[in-house]
């Protein structure tokens, strides 16, 4: 047998399989890669690998206790693992949440890559008007040095936070934010959700952070809760230390410390204003030119 008949003998079985591979067969393919593709890219940005080692342990410890003949110890882990579909779904929770929301946030779905040219400006110019409030009271409280904690709703909904606090539903201005957050005010302690470019609701609850390896000890209870909630959405949050009225941001697990008002601009400029398509380079100028007006 020549090279040629050893290559064809071993290609031969591959052929077979692409000549009777239908056009079934072929999206078949794309999903799974694309279901194994997501699992695997979960796992990695999130605390899941934890939760996988802990019940390949319990596997293990399973095999154990079966091995030795332990009765009791088998008969709780066979009803556990004869429920582990349940199981799974109760533990990776969060996870499972998480994925769902972030298919809901592609762009085949995204309200903005629908919207007409004349709305996403006049959308834009109303959320300008936002941020240059917002960027006017955290300057000033920052010098005062209040505390204080926005969370920017941006595609994942927020009512069950919006849930712990008190409905505001109020346009958003300098004056009310800062009204909020003094000192002996009844909802200074909490968080202000703006939605739609309107304060919807204040002395709201956050999750803090679960990533406690990461983070710097001297942070407080406001950076951590700020972390837990851009963990477990999407959603842009300002934070104010009333320790030394640093302003910072923290956005998917991440904080940025210590930003300056035109950094403060330039941050929510780009997580709120809707995206400029092509041809729109001198409205879209027009637009950045009346955000860094109010620079300091």
């Amino acid at each position: 047998m020549g090279i040629a008949d050893k290559l064809l003998s071993i290609f031969q079985p591959v052929a077979d399989v692409f000549a009777t591979l239908r056009f079934s067969d072929f999206l078949d393919i794309c999903l799974v890669t694309f279901v194994l593709y997501s699992a695997i890219k979960l796992i990695r940005d999130t605390r899941t690998i934890q939760l996988i080692k802990g019940i390949m342990l319990m596997g293990v410890i399973y095999l154990f206790i079966s091995a030795l003949n332990m009765q009791a110890s088998t008969y709780i882990f066979d009803k556990m693992f004869s429920n582990i579909f349940l199981v799974l779904i109760v533990i990776f929770q969060p996870e499972i949440r998480h994925a769902v929301e972030s298919m809901g946030r592609t762009r085949i779905l995204s309200v903005s890559s629908i919207m007409a040219r004349s709305e996403q400006i006049k959308q834009n110019r109303i959320t300008i008007e936002t941020i240059n409030h917002v960027c006017k009271a955290c300057s000033e409280m920052s010098d005062r040095k209040i505390g204080a904690l926005l969370v920017f709703e941006r595609e994942t909904l927020l009512g069950e936070i919006i849930e712990t606090g008190t409905l505001v539903d109020a346009k958003v201005s300098g004056e009310i934010i800062s009204n909020i957050f003094y000192p002996k005010a009844p909802l200074h302690d909490g968080a202000a959700v703006i939605r739609n470019n309107k304060l919807y609701a204040a002395g709201c609850i956050l999750p803090l952070t679960q990533n406690h390896d990461n983070i710097e000890s001297e942070l407080g209870t406001r950076h951590r809760a700020a972390l837990g909630m851009s963990e477990q959405s999407d959603a842009l949050v300002v934070v104010i230390s009333e320790e030394n009225g640093y302003i910072s941001s923290a956005f998917k697990g991440g904080l940025k410390r210590n930003i300056s008002d035109g950094e403060l601009r330039e941050i929510l400029g780009d997580m709120l204003l809707i995206k400029e398509s092509k041809g729109e380079g001198e409205k879209g100028s027009r637009l950045k030119n009346l955000l860094s007006g109010g620079r300091k």
